[in-house]
């Protein structure tokens, strides 16, 4: 069970770097406005926001792969739970509001994560 959960961990950390990439590199590019279902000229003007919000994404990714590699085991587990709940957390919050989208791309696969954490 404890690899399935470090499994699903890291794929949330591998959806984390994603949004880091969309966020800070593509935001403007055509992946990017049709992601996020943007003009040319509002993702322009947003551009050094989503930036930073992709920076954030990053820090997250980081904290979740910080867990993963962490040796100590009771650490690790702390780590991860730590940085699942803020990606939980941020989850419900984009989904409030921005976009219902975001809580099941982001909020539902780090809940389930953490479900499957507690339960290995």
């Amino acid at each position: 069970m404890n690899w399935v959960a470090n499994a699903l961990v890291a794929l949330v950390a591998a959806l984390h770097v994603y949004f880091l990439i969309l966020e800070m590199f593509l935001w403007t590019r055509p992946l990017g406005l049709k992601t996020f279902r943007n003009s040319p000229q509002k993702a322009q003007e947003s551009a050094v926001l989503a930036a930073n919000q992709g920076l954030y994404n990053g820090f997250l990714a980081a904290g979740l792969i910080w867990g993963l590699v962490q040796a100590v085991p009771g650490f690790a587990f702390q780590i991860k739970v730590f940085f699942l709940l803020c990606v939980i957390v941020a989850g419900v919050y984009g989904a409030a509001t921005v976009s219902r989208r975001i809580l099941y791309v982001q909020a539902v696969p780090a809940g389930l994560a953490l479900i499957l954490l507690w339960m290995a």
